[in-house]
Order: C-alpha cells, then structure tokens, then sequence
C-alpha cells in the first residue's frame, strides 16, 4: 500500500497526463459518449439522496463487529474487531464512485451484475438502485458484515439483491457457475496482484463482448498497479478507462485497435 505522500504524487501525475473529462478532442465515439452521458450526467436521481442518508448513519454507528480476516487460500488468519463506522470511513467508495457505478448501470442496463466486496453495502445499493430489473450477486467474506449489509438492503427496499457469504477462494466458482453471463463485474475483494489477476481469469469465462469490468483503487499499491497493467494488456481487452480510483475494461469487437484512455475525473 502507498503512503498518502506515496498516492498523492502518483494522483498529480494522473492529473496532468489525463485527457480532459468533458469529451473535448476525443476521437473514440464510445469513449465520448461515456464521458458526456455517463460520467458527466448530473441528474440528481432520487436514489442518491435515500443512499448518502444511509452512509451518514453508518458514520455514526459505533456497533463492534467481529471480523474474520482472510489470508491466502481459505484459511482464517485471526480476528478482530472494528467499529461499523471505522469501516464506513476506510472501506466506503466515495460518493462521487458510488453514484458513477449507478450511472453506468443505468446507461448500460446490464440484466446480471457481480460484486467482489460487499462491504457494508453502500456500493450494491448504487448498484441495485439503478435498474430493478438488474439483478446484483454481491459476495462479502466476513459475516457480520454482510449481516450489516443485509440489514441497509432491507432499509432501502432492494430485493433485486443476492448476498454471497464466504472466502470468495471458497464460494466463487460455484456462483459463476450459477450465475452464468455476467454483463458487468465491480472488483473490490482483495488489493493484491495475485488474488486479482485470479477473479480477472475466473471471470473471463462468464464475460462476452459487451461486458464491463471494473477494478477499485488501480493505484492503490505496486501489485494493484502490476495488475492493473496486465489486466489492461490482455488480448481479450479492447479498451481500458483509468479514472485513477477506479480502470474499467471493455471487450467490445468493434475496437479494431486496442486503446487505453486515462481520463480527468
């Protein structure tokens, strides 16, 4: 993991190499239309408010909960406890990520949705909230956790969600399997090369041409870059977007030319 001083400079860097985030001088009409209809819609949709009411909640929720804390493989290293909101303000994507996922389900409609990373839910109910009709599988390792999660769903009246609990090395196979094409995927679960590069492989059989593949905190360390790299690089990748925060991959046919855009967000 980098150091603030560490993620600081790698942002500034980011921020002066990107393209502009209005579309100006951007050739690609896929990439254009996903900077002037997805990232830069500024509708306020009434979900936003109903989700952020919730996420203040959780900030001032200092319920103990007991966390399984998962090494390599499926072995459980210890426990700990922490606070529901110390993981509010670490582990929340922000609100300005969350209601970009929103609008991208929204723009997209993606029918089948995966999520790595539950977390406390905020990023499922973004998720979620866009399109009924989207049905969101979200997996989360530890359970009281996912017990928090659960209880946001039903707060917010989400029943198009589906909560997978367990060690993802231990539970994503089978809910591939079940799951079957998947249109859209947030990965969210583990912030090291290894186990990355692996959901990415587990995945690639379950994608197709106008899948979408969003990876979190791309430049969190050395390995999440080393993997976000590859990840941009495979053959099947026509096109990689690294908003900084987050890389979105896309495999669609049309891309005669492999592209990579970095883009101001």
């Amino acid at each position: 993991m980098y150091s603030p001083v560490q993620l600081a400079a790698r942002y500034a860097r980011y921020y002066l190499a990107a393209s502009n985030g209005k579309g100006h001088g951007m050739h690609s009409p896929f990439v254009f239309e996903f900077i002037t209809q997805v990232m830069n819609d500024d509708r306020q949709f009434y979900a936003y408010r109903q989700i952020e009411n919730l996420r203040e909640l959780l900030l001032l929720n200092r319920q103990e909960l007991l966390i399984e804390d998962f090494g390599a493989g499926s072995r459980v290293k210890k426990n700990n406890t922490r606070k529901v909101t110390d993981i509010a303000r670490s582990s929340l994507k922000s609100k300005k990520f969350g209601q970009l996922l929103f609008r991208i389900v929204d723009h997209y409609a993606p029918k089948q949705v995966l999520e790595l990373g539950t977390s406390l839910g905020i990023t499922t109910a973004y998720l979620a909230s866009a399109n009924s009709n989207t049905r969101v599988v979200t997996m989360e390792g530890a359970s009281s956790v996912a017990s928090v999660a659960r209880n946001n769903f039903d707060k917010l009246e989400l029943r198009n969600i589906e909560l997978v609990e367990g060690n993802f090395d231990e539970t994503l196979t089978a809910t591939l399997q079940r799951m079957g094409r998947i249109d859209m995927a947030f990965i969210d679960g583990n912030h090291r090369y290894e186990p990355t590069i692996r959901y990415f492989r587990e995945l690639m059989p379950n994608l197709h041409e106008c899948s979408i593949l969003i990876f979190d905190d791309i430049h969190w360390s050395r390995e999440m870059e080393q993997a976000w790299q590859e990840i941009s690089q495979d053959d099947a990748v026509t096109l990689s977007i690294d908003l900084f925060f987050i890389g979105l991959v896309f495999f669609r046919k049309e891309q005669k030319v492999k592209q990579h855009f970095t883009i101001r967000f």
